[in-house]
């Protein structure tokens, strides 16, 4: 069968709603402050022990990332959609009955983590090898379905946890993790996608000079990135006490920060969204923009009135940096070559939840506060705006 024919048999739509049952459960890693409570309570471990599961959920995540390239080609990609949700769905099993903290550990930090990293780059590469007309728009939504399914599992398992207790709701959660793989890879067999190694396609289609300028281009984009996500993860893993440190109101800080993940989530949208109709130099500058004006003005006028539109202009700029990564990838690099890139930038997502996240944490209990913590974010923006303008401008797919 020939490329052509191949192509003409392939169902973006199909692609589209098999990454969406997917990532949304799958999203809800990001929730996982929910169980940090009653985690304590049944486990007697520690709230540092339990907040390190976090962190090594970032790592493996990243781990996953950077596989599922590699297994591109080799696997049928129903067999890579059905693997990830399976592991997935087994470490969320596993955290459920797990008698110790270090169970726990290797379910939720490093199974189910695992399988979302994989499950994440996997979706959004079936997707792009798809006949796609408006990659922004598409790789704008892709992105942000991790956060909302986040958003919508937080009051979920809230509910699970007060009716029905914290194993029994992990418990619903590895269910839903495997019904969501086996939907999804059904539709992904409906799609007909299938992946080409992308060692072959790089050494296909790229010569020295090209492979330099894509090399200049990809450091651009990661730097921009990280300098976004740097300043955008201390917000999002800590909003809540952010906002206390300025003088918010318990009840108020939990609600803004629940509209502030939200907001990101329609920036990450809206980011790709933009990249289809502005040059990506100036919507990347832009983003960081926002985000260095949230900084200047809590910066300066540090009042509790400030801090909640201010932290939600810092997660505004990094949600949409997220889609405009995405974004920018698909018009950069080949179509067979988008997990392979995509998933190397995505280092630097590990490298800022590593960075100022603790660093904010480490000055708060030093200072009390987190001023100093919030003049670094901007710094990281600034960089940022600088960066972002000397990103070439991507060119229009017919």
């Amino acid at each position: 069968m020939s490329q052509t024919e191949t192509v003409l048999l392939q169902r973006p739509g199909a692609a589209l709603a098999a990454a969406t049952v997917l990532s949304l459960p799958l999203g809800s890693i990001y929730a996982f402050s929910v169980f940090l409570a009653p985690l304590e309570e049944l486990l007697g471990a520690s709230r540092s022990d339990l907040a390190s599961v976090f962190g090594i959920s970032v790592i493996f995540f990243t781990i996953g990332l950077n596989l599922a390239p590699r297994l591109f080609g080799f696997i049928p990609v129903t067999a890579l959609v059905a693997l990830s949700a399976a592991v997935s769905a087994l470490g969320v099993g596993l955290a459920a009955a797990a008698p110790s903290f270090t169970l726990l550990a290797v379910g939720y930090g490093v199974l189910f983590a695992f399988g979302g990293g994989v499950a994440y780059v996997g979706a959004q590469q079936c997707v792009n090898a798809t006949p796609i007309t408006r990659p922004g728009l598409v790789n704008g939504y892709l992105v942000s379905l991790f956060p909302l399914g986040a958003m919508l599992a937080a009051p979920a398992f809230g509910w699970g946890i007060d009716r029905y207790g914290v194993r029994a709701t992990l418990a619903a959660l590895a269910v839903v993790v495997a019904a969501s793989g086996v939907v999804a890879t059904w539709l992904m067999a409906r799609s007909g996608v299938r992946l080409s190694r992308p060692s072959r396609v790089a050494a296909a289609t790229t010569d020295a000079a090209a492979a330099r300028q894509q090399s200049s281009v990809f450091w651009k984009l990661f730097f921009v990135f990280t300098f976004a996500a740097t300043a955008g993860l201390m917000v999002l893993s800590q909003a809540a006490a952010i906002l206390a440190a300025y003088g918010v109101g318990k009840a108020t800080a939990l609600a803004a920060t629940t509209g502030i993940t939200a907001a990101i989530a329609a920036a990450r949208l809206g980011g790709g969204l933009m990249v289809d109709r502005l040059p990506v130099p100036v919507v990347a500058a832009t983003a960081q923009a926002i985000a260095l004006v949230g900084a200047i003005l809590l910066t300066l006028v540090p009042t509790p009135e400030m801090a909640i539109p201010t932290l939600g202009l810092i997660g505004i700029g990094y949600g949409l940096i997220s889609g405009v990564t995405a974004a920018a990838v698909a018009f950069y690099w080949p179509k067979a070559l988008f997990g392979q890139t995509a998933s190397r930038i995505y280092i630097a997502w590990c490298l800022a939840a590593l960075t100022l996240p603790l660093v904010a944490a480490r000055l708060f209990d030093l200072t009390g506060g987190y001023h100093i913590a919030i003049m670094l974010a901007g710094a990281a923006n600034l960089c940022g705006v600088l960066v972002g303008l000397t990103l070439p401008s991507q060119k229009r797919r017919a």
